[in-house]
């Protein structure tokens, strides 16, 4: 059929405009794509890390097992130990891998006099040998450097008077080197230095346990406290004279402490074996009252470390970046910013 004459400019014309309507819509939407944004997932913060100290105190020494017994049992757990004097010993088996439990067990079952090498004109009159020997049989003879968990035994270095902390090496040498009461144990020779009790420089060894990388510390305070009464012999006043410079040392490292727990054995004598069953239920009552304190001050620690988490995301993330949306530019933002590009 042939068109009317009229009609083919008409339909040239039409067919201009259709063509050059759609040339300039594809110039108007064209871009280049933009580029995606690797979103990078903010770090999972390390977890908190629990220490505990453990102070001196003899035979008020087996409250730490009460202590850790009732730690556990409502999940909380302790990742670094440090101990000082008892606390040291208790602190080997724990981080040795022996359950609280199985610690009460053979605190039970131990004989007191098995550990009690007597050797008079010594400078004490326990030797020590002993009280090493029995701690490296209760954790396999496993070095410091190898047990289960962190561990740290504080002792004084006797010629300087400076605090040593054993992190490696025979464990119950440093044990006993901790242990070594001055006037009781004859100082521990280890290489060419005596130690004797840590409890001389660091009574409950709170920096002990940070420097073993602790977040939150739970300090376990047994020692000895002035009765408030006035002694009327020598030993008595050079007794308690110790006591109260102990107490005043104790305290300035005890404020370094996130959470402290006291268990009620100032009754108990630094020899009294036979209360050990007492000391462990003191401890435990200790421990559960301090619970809720233990808690507020875990949750702290773990808010802080995801804030601190988040604040590192937000300053790795990518730098802003100019996308092309077809007739406009916008800016890609952070992947964590609320803007939408493109719409």
């Amino acid at each position: 059929m042939r068109l009317p004459s009229i009609a083919k400019p008409l339909l040239t014309t039409s067919l201009l405009v259709l063509l050059a309507a759609c040339g300039g819509h594809e110039g108007a939407t064209r871009s280049d794509p933009p580029a995606p944004v690797t979103v990078t997932p903010a770090p999972k913060p390390a977890p908190v890390r629990v220490g505990l100290a453990l102070g001196g105190g003899a035979a008020k020494g087996f409250a730490h097992i009460g202590v850790i017994k009732m730690l556990e049992a409502n999940g909380i757990r302790a990742d670094v130990v440090a101990g000082t004097s008892a606390g040291s010993v208790v602190g080997a088996l724990y981080a040795s891998g022996l359950d609280p439990f199985e610690m009460q067990r053979r605190a039970m079952a131990m004989d007191e006099s098995g550990i009690r090498d007597v050797r008079l004109f010594s400078g004490g009159l326990i030797q020590g040998q002993a009280l090493q020997d029995y701690v490296n049989r209760e954790v396999n003879q496993r070095p410091i450097d190898r047990m289960k968990k962190p561990f740290a035994a504080v002792a004084t270095r006797l010629d300087t008077g400076d605090r040593t902390v054993f992190v490696r090496g025979n464990t119950g040498q440093a044990v006993r080197a901790s242990s070594s009461v001055p006037g009781v144990f004859e100082p521990a020779r280890i290489g060419s230095a005596s130690y004797v009790d840590g409890g001389v420089v660091s009574p409950v060894p709170v920096d002990a346990a940070r420097q073993l990388g602790a977040d939150v510390v739970i300090a376990v305070d047994i020692s000895s406290k002035a009765p408030g009464t006035t002694p009327s012999g020598m030993a008595g006043i050079v007794n308690q004279s110790i006591t109260i410079m102990g107490q005043t040392l104790g305290r300035q490292e005890l404020a370094r402490a996130d959470v402290v727990i006291r268990p009620q054995v100032n009754d108990i004598g630094p020899a009294s074996f036979e209360q050990r069953n007492a000391a462990i239920l003191e401890g435990e009552r200790a421990a559960l009252a301090a619970l809720p304190q233990i808690r507020t001050k875990l949750a702290a620690a773990e808010r802080a470390r995801r804030d601190d988490a988040a604040r590192q995301a937000a300053a790795q993330a990518p730098a802003p970046t100019d996308i092309d949306c077809g007739d406009s530019w916008v800016r890609r933002l952070n992947p964590f910013a609320k803007d939408k590009p493109c719409g």
